[in-house]
């Protein structure tokens, strides 16, 4: 004979993680070939327009890597065949900052050069490149908040915006 289930209250229920403390808690176990799997296409349906424009040539067998330090995350991307494509070797630029920051930047909700000029986001290594990425980055009317990736990054803004 089995137990009925008796719901709990709320307070006694564990709270969720933080979107930072999730995202430190993943990345180091999720393979390269995972992260391509995931982060590929979306990434190649975010930015198809511009791919197909020739806008990210300039990648062409070169790396960025996006690091963002207070979650301990960083991922470097190359071109490879008008696709943007994840890689395990370290990025000829960086751009470094912190997630909340990466959130602006992408969701335009701060000006980004404001980002850069405040030292909030920084560009390291091949400045040339890092600021070809910015510029595309920036370019984008509006933002990376289209689609399923951009539901994804209005939820991670409204959760922010509620942990400030």
């Amino acid at each position: 004979m089995s137990l009925p289930l008796l719901p709990l209250p709320l307070h006694a229920l564990p709270r969720p993680p933080a979107p930072a403390r999730l995202i430190r808690a993943l990345d180091p176990r999720v393979p390269v070939g995972l992260k391509r799997r995931l982060v590929e296409p979306l990434l190649n349906r975010t930015f198809a327009e511009p791919l197909a424009e020739g806008e990210f040539d300039a990648l062409e067998g070169r790396r960025i890597t996006l690091a963002i330090e207070d979650i301990g995350v960083a991922l470097t991307l190359t071109l490879e065949g008008e696709r943007l494509a994840v890689c395990t070797e370290p990025g000829e630029a960086t751009i470094r900052g912190g997630w909340r920051e990466f959130l602006c930047l992408a969701t335009r909700r701060e000006d980004p050069d404001a980002l850069f000029f405040q030292r909030r986001l920084l560009i390291e290594g091949d400045t040339e490149l890092g600021l070809m990425v910015k510029n595309l980055l920036d370019g984008r009317e509006e933002g990376l908040a289209q689609g399923p990736f951009g539901e994804l990054l209005v939820r991670l803004e409204r959760l922010a915006r509620r942990t400030n």
